[in-house]
């Protein structure tokens, strides 16, 4: 017999995610000696996708019924990706040497070919791991990963529309994840604490870094303004409205597409797709107009909040019980990210690249805007915003390279 959840109201479940995100942020910025040693371990972003999902998982709300999620995919979600991606400087990218911008592409390539990897891997000895059939199907639910891995939070919910995930492998696959790429991110925080040791025996070249710490100093110093009401105004008319002509694009260009059955495989018939990829595309071409200074009045820590919103409506739709219901899911994670690590590793050590570039390149994949800005602060905290910068190269590059992952991983699934 089915129970109704305790809070049907979404008001009221929108009211509970903003205080569970208040309380996250409240603690881990605290300086109350419990909570500095508590987020040590555990990520701040890990308790914005846990904290939700116990409302699941305890029948207090329940995530099939409440529409939360829907309007911070299509309202919040594109306007996320614009205001994230609007502050890329591709200039400032290139500046960073070739080997930061190689390890970054090397992760991208090795989570987009991970997760065929690891479905061909296992196939061989439990096909049944990696099948299934229609939305339940693990090469669909493992497409949102990929989102997540290579872009983040954003991207992962664009990749449960494309490729139509259904809600309980969805929510398995969250848990997965969050779980296995926090226990890489920990394992690149113990490497950070060990760069100078591996560096050395390495032979990498770290003085460019260090000219590096001393250039971002310079430009927070020369950049950072105090936003104002109409700055805001400015960044909502952004970001809104691209998201509106994103609407409108998707509506127009949907129909003309479903008139090719074949090209239903590509995606090309969701409107969602087309309004993500609309959304991201004019994100890029505003990063090369005068509107990108608007980033100086904190464009990207508006889009960053839309995304945590987001966070939270997904962790809605994670069930914790599903870790020991399906613990298969984490054998497939945990090949994929070894993957994605070996690759890294080895590529850092035959180009000689500093374990600044390798860490945070491939938490800027793994962790998006969110959680590379950690890693790198690790190295030195001037360096914080080389992790944005990378990340929010995820963000422009996310839905793109996780679509071609699904396409990949669509045609070796059993």
């Amino acid at each position: 017999m089915e129970h109704q959840a305790l809070i049907t109201n979404d008001a009221s479940v929108l009211g509970l995610l903003a205080l569970i995100l208040g309380f996250v942020f409240y603690t881990s910025s605290s300086e109350n000696p419990f909570w500095k040693k508590f987020y040590t371990y555990i990520p701040a972003l890990l308790m914005c996708y846990f904290l939700p999902s116990l409302l699941n998982t305890f029948g207090i709300v329940d995530s099939e019924t409440s529409q939360v999620y829907f309007v911070a995919s299509r309202y919040l979600l594109p306007a996320c990706l614009v205001l994230l991606i609007l502050s890329v400087d591709l200039k400032a990218i290139w500046a960073l040497g070739p080997k930061a911008l190689i390890m970054f592409l090397v992760g991208t390539t090795g989570i987009v070919i991970g997760g065929p990897i690891a479905i061909m891997i296992v196939s061989t000895f439990a096909p049944e791991w990696v099948g299934g059939q229609g939305p339940d199907a693990i090469w669909r639910g493992m497409t949102t990963v990929a989102g997540s891995w290579i872009g983040g939070g954003a991207n992962q919910a664009a990749m449960k529309e494309i490729y139509g995930v259904g809600d309980e492998v969805f929510s398995a696959m969250v848990t997965v994840d969050v779980i296995v790429a926090n226990v890489w991110m920990a394992v690149l925080l113990v490497l950070a604490s060990k760069a100078k040791e591996i560096d050395k025996k390495t032979g990498a070249d770290t003085t460019a870094i260090d000219a590096l710490k001393l250039k971002v100093e310079q430009y927070q110093a020369e950049n950072a303004k105090m936003p104002q009401l109409n700055n805001y105004m400015m960044i909502f008319a952004i970001g809104f409205g691209v998201t509106g002509f994103a609407h409108l694009f998707a509506d127009i260009v949907t129909p003309f597409f479903k008139q090719f059955p074949e090209l239903a495989r590509f995606s090309f018939h969701s409107s969602f797709f087309w309004m993500i990829v609309c959304a991201t595309t004019i994100g890029i071409i505003l990063s090369f107009t005068k509107l990108r200074k608007i980033e100086a009045y904190g464009a990207s820590k508006v889009g960053t909040s839309f995304l945590y919103v987001l966070v939270a409506t997904i962790g809605l739709h994670m069930d914790v019980v599903e870790i020991f219901n399906k613990p298969q899911l984490f054998v497939i994670g945990g090949i994929w990210m070894l993957v994605h690590a070996t690759l890294m590793l080895t590529t850092a050590k035959l180009i000689r690249a500093p374990l600044f570039y390798m860490a945070v390149a491939s938490q800027a994949n793994v962790g998006g805007a969110a959680s590379a800005p950690v890693v790198a602060s690790a190295f030195h905290p001037a360096l914080a915003p080389v992790g944005v910068l990378l990340a929010v190269l995820g963000y422009a590059i996310g839905t793109f390279a996780a679509w071609f992952c699904g396409q990949l991983m669509q045609a070796v699934a059993p």
